[in-house]
């Protein structure tokens, strides 16, 4: 028996493999469930981006934790529009990105700074100075930029808009 809640609830305990803090109820890439028969389901994502590699590792993850709980088949799609965009983010997540040690997104719309020549105001995670400065577009994946704090000095991850 299709039991939503029960699903959505289990997809909680689904990570992240790049940021593993999060999960994929965090970031807003699950995007529907749909009753396939009796005791099926499929799970609609939108990847973070077109081409994330941590796409396959979390279609596996949803499809073996569902299946852990007796719901077969499982069906993972992935469908492209509307794009993912930060926005999907729950406040939870970005909570939880922040303790992590990543400075969560600052706004809400693509960062469009880069026309106007001006430097984004990124609070630091650790010690929350606005005294930050981007040291490089890319961090440690495609989707985070590396910042420094002028202040502590420590450099961080900065989850990009998009």
């Amino acid at each position: 028996m299709f039991q939503e809640e029960k699903i959505w609830g289990l997809l909680e305990s689904v990570c992240d493999p790049e940021i593993p803090v999060l999960t994929v109820i965090d970031m807003g890439v699950v995007r529907e469930l749909k009753a396939l028969g009796d005791n099926g389901v499929e799970v609609v994502i939108t990847p973070t981006y077109s081409g994330c590699p941590a796409m396959n590792m979390i279609e596996m993850e949803i499809r073996a934790t569902l299946e852990t709980a007796g719901y077969r088949p499982v069906v993972v799609r992935t469908v492209l529009s509307p794009a993912w965009t930060t926005q999907w983010l729950s406040e939870a997540g970005r909570r939880k990105l922040e303790a992590y040690g990543i400075a969560p997104p600052v706004e809400e719309t693509v960062d469009k700074t880069a026309l106007f020549a001006a430097e984004k105001n990124v609070p630091c995670p650790r010690c929350h100075s606005s005294h930050t400065r981007m040291i490089s577009q890319f961090g440690s994946t495609a989707c985070k930029s590396l910042y420094q704090c002028q202040d502590c000095l420590e450099p961080f991850d900065y989850f990009k808009c998009h």
